[in-house]
């Protein structure tokens, strides 16, 4: 079972349409025997960093993440749930993180044109070595909405850069734990075989 962690973020319908579509038994749910029961994990979202992270622990969830995280089993953080897992964001001075991974959440610059948020397609630079990444065409264009974008701390983590207005970690991968900016659900049969990739680890 694939549990989808509810924090009351939009885009989880999505998320769980795509996984059916895989063919996968999936769960919304924000138990935390479930979530600790399921074989894989997914931490989707879109709104305000502050305002999910206070979610998260006025549902006891960030305890269940780190329980996750540290048991191994395969999580994966999309949109605002990669944000989640860094220290700060930018967005909400003050707030912290999850801090299972190091690095901040930046404004996306303004300036040259460039609409904000950052709504549409773009481009991926892969790295060649992520997992969530077997099989993807080079370059493959997925699709993106934020105002805001990570600079991970290890570079080593990042699998998967794109630009606008900066250079945008768009994907990274540590250990058992993964997250996209983009949204691989709404990014087509390309998103598809990423999360199939997930599915299958």
């Amino acid at each position: 079972m694939i549990a989808i962690i509810d924090y009351d973020a939009g885009n989880i319908k999505s998320v769980e349409k795509a996984m059916r579509y895989l063919g996968q038994d999936v769960e919304i749910t924000r138990d935390r025997e479930r979530i600790l029961a399921a074989d894989k994990v997914i931490l989707p979202g879109v709104g305000a960093f502050g305002d999910a992270m206070e979610k998260i622990r006025q549902y006891g969830l960030e305890e269940v993440i780190r329980q996750v995280v540290d048991r191994g089993t395969p999580f994966l953080g999309i949109c605002l749930g990669l944000q989640l897992l860094f220290e700060e964001s930018e967005e909400s001075p003050g707030a912290k993180g999850l801090g299972i991974l190091k690095g901040k959440i930046r404004r996306i610059p303004g300036g040259e044109g460039l609409k904000i948020p950052h709504m549409g397609w773009n481009t991926l630079e892969l790295s060649g070595d992520g997992r969530l990444f077997r099989g993807v065409p080079e370059e493959p264009f997925v699709y993106f909405v934020h105002s805001y974008y990570l600079e991970a701390q290890e570079e080593e983590i990042v699998k998967a850069v794109t630009w606008y207005g900066a250079k945008i970690h768009a994907s990274v991968e540590k250990e058992n734990v993964f997250a996209c900016q983009f949204h691989p659900e709404k990014s087509s049969s390309t998103g598809l075989l990423m999360l199939k990739n997930f599915v299958e680890l």
